[in-house]
């Protein structure tokens, strides 16, 4: 009985930051008894390749970028040559999958579709007709929540071979915090506050947070970095809350679990399906944060749930944001029942483990016809 030879194509791995990135990782360093590598593009004109935390993980040189789509020369030689039963595709990636296409590996194809293209509209109309034909050669298509399944037209002539694998994460990372750590963030910030988590990007919506904070007694935490920094900056002038919100910068996610544990609520103001999940909702739930999201047709509600384990509001509306986080934050009975609801929800749902036993049942699904060593 053989090892199952697994190849992932993503864009990025750590300690390159984001959400697919972090997924990708949780998932590659448990599934720990078959023969797996990665394959995603570095940050710089070398290729790399390393073991992090037991993956070997190959890093292709860039020779350019255009709008977050990374092209490695090395990348279409490298899917080829590769002797896996099973290439493990992440999309979105334009020039991965036509790198794999090229390739013409006889592997399985399996595809984690973690978001539609939303921004670039030209890029996504071209990506479009290439994205079929990947899908179609997939034997299975993993998406990340049935709300996506159901919302993505580009899923819709696929279903049958869909399957809901929701993301995990490693629960004691952040149902454990460092008590000193805790202690420190609220002597310098104070015990009253409100934590945000992400890139300073356009669909995060940072910026209605930032607004609501004019009406919301606390104190508003953004930890992450991005284009949107000079511009949020001036949004928290304009908003005159200089002495109520502060932009943390980058904080490693190895660091980050005693800043959710510090805070009473998780902000979550996303605008667009660009964000399709968000395991930083999975982060705070776990420590005891209910959430304030949004209703956007993706899964950001499906991960935290309207009056279960927080509040959903209508995206891009400040004045609903800050209504929301003051029913929760005044009311200590409904925090609590929100807070004791995400612990279980996280816990029960979307722990790392059962995320890699449905992606190794998946695995077991596309091979079969094959003898293969799988038990996690």
């Amino acid at each position: 009985m053989g090892r199952l030879r697994v190849l992932h194509i993503g864009k990025f791995y750590p300690p390159h930051m984001g959400g697919i990135e972090t997924h990708l990782q949780t998932l590659c360093e448990r599934l720990t008894n078959i023969d797996l590598q990665v394959l995603v593009a570095n940050d710089g004109r070398d290729s790399v390749e390393e073991v992090v935390s037991g993956v070997r993980v190959n890093r292709l040189a860039t020779q350019f970028a255009v709008k977050s789509a990374s092209y490695c020369p090395e990348l279409v030689a490298k899917i080829r040559s590769t002797p896996a039963d099973i290439v493990h595709l992440h999309l979105p990636n334009p020039t991965g999958t036509i790198a794999y296409l090229q390739s013409r590996h006889p592997g399985k194809l399996v595809v984690t579709y973690h978001s539609d293209v939303v921004k670039q509209r030209i890029l996504g109309s071209l990506f479009e007709p290439i994205l079929q034909t990947a899908l179609r050669k997939a034997s299975a298509i993993l998406a990340t929540s049935p709300d996506y399944l159901r919302s993505s037209a580009s899923l819709q002539p696929h279903k049958s071979r869909c399957h809901v694998v929701p993301y995990g994460i490693p629960l004691d990372s952040f149902s454990q915090p460092d008590p000193a750590k805790v202690a420190s963030i609220r002597q310098l910030f104070g015990n009253r506050l409100i934590i945000g988590v992400g890139r300073l990007v356009y669909y995060k919506g940072f910026e209605y947070a930032i607004r609501a904070m004019r009406s919301i007694d606390a104190k508003l935490l953004i930890a992450g970095t991005g284009p949107l920094k000079t511009a949020l900056e001036q949004d928290i002038r304009d908003c005159g809350v200089q002495d109520k919100v502060v932009l943390l910068g980058n904080i490693d996610n190895s660091e980050i679990a005693p800043y959710y544990h510090a805070s009473k609520l998780f902000a979550f103001p996303s605008i667009a399906r660009s964000e399709a999940f968000g395991i930083v909702q999975l982060e705070a739930m776990m420590a005891g944060l209910p959430v304030v999201n949004t209703s956007l047709d993706s899964g950001v509600p499906f991960v935290s749930q309207h009056g279960v384990t927080g509040l959903t509001v209508p995206p891009m509306d400040a004045d609903a944001f800050a209504n929301a986080a003051n029913a929760i934050l005044n009311d200590d009975v409904l925090h609590a029942r929100f807070s004791q609801a995400a612990r279980n929800r996280v816990a029960n749902e979307f722990a790392a483990e059962r995320m890699v036993t449905r992606t190794l049942s998946i695995y077991e699904q596309v091979t079969a016809q094959e003898a293969y060593k799988l038990a996690a």
